[in-house]
């Protein structure tokens, strides 16, 4: 498959779902609309509460007066890098995802134009970037250290564009992946320590 059908199949495969559920934030998974589509990432400050200086979807929480998980994705993304919604070709959603502190996600996917100026909002964004959709998919997953409660976890995660890209936010991708592609990418909760070997 050529880098321009992967864009013709995402717009074929993905579709709002017919049962809509409120959920607690959104964010916005936009695609450039090119030969090469890549995705739009965002990295968090490292002076925010949560997820400090992590990769991330634009996104936020729902505000008392969004009417839609979509109107949360835009708003959230306008907000976070100046993207005008009009500049926002929407062709779908992904099933909802669950954050580490419980909190529920939906994952919005739209098209917008290559080369759009885009300017993080400073007490919230570090850095905007676009990773190929086609790197993306052909990375395989990387060990990623994680301490918790004094033992380190692994788990999988992408390294490119120098990120660490992990989490739900890989977690969506995935999902971006098997829904609007037909791409099942193996992606396990947990990987082994780098330097875990198996006994033969």
């Amino acid at each position: 498959m050529d880098d321009r059908e992967l864009t013709l199949l995402l717009q074929q495969r993905l579709r709002f779902s017919k049962r809509v559920r409120e959920a607690q934030a959104a964010v916005l998974i936009a695609i450039t609309q090119e030969a090469d589509p890549k995705v739009l990432l965002t990295r968090r400050s490292v002076y925010l509460n949560s997820h400090p200086g992590e990769v991330s979807f634009p996104g936020g929480k729902r505000d008392p007066q969004d009417t839609s998980n979509i109107v949360v994705a835009l708003r959230e993304a306008q907000e976070e890098t100046g993207l005008n919604p009009f500049d926002v070709e929407l062709i779908g959603d992904l099933p909802m995802q669950k954050a580490r502190n419980g909190m529920l996600v939906k994952p919005v996917v739209g098209f917008i134009p290559p080369n759009l100026s885009l300017v993080p909002q400073p007490t919230e964004i570090d850095r905007i970037f676009y990773v190929s959709l086609r790197q993306l998919l052909e990375a395989p997953p990387i060990p990623y250290e994680v301490r918790y409660q004094h033992q380190s976890l692994y788990f999988p995660s992408f390294r490119l564009e120098n990120e660490i890209i992990w989490g739900l936010t890989a977690r969506m991708l995935v999902s971006l992946f098997r829904y609007g592609l037909d791409y099942h990418k193996e992606w396990p909760f947990l990987l082994n320590s780098p330097a875990f070997k198996v006994k033969k």
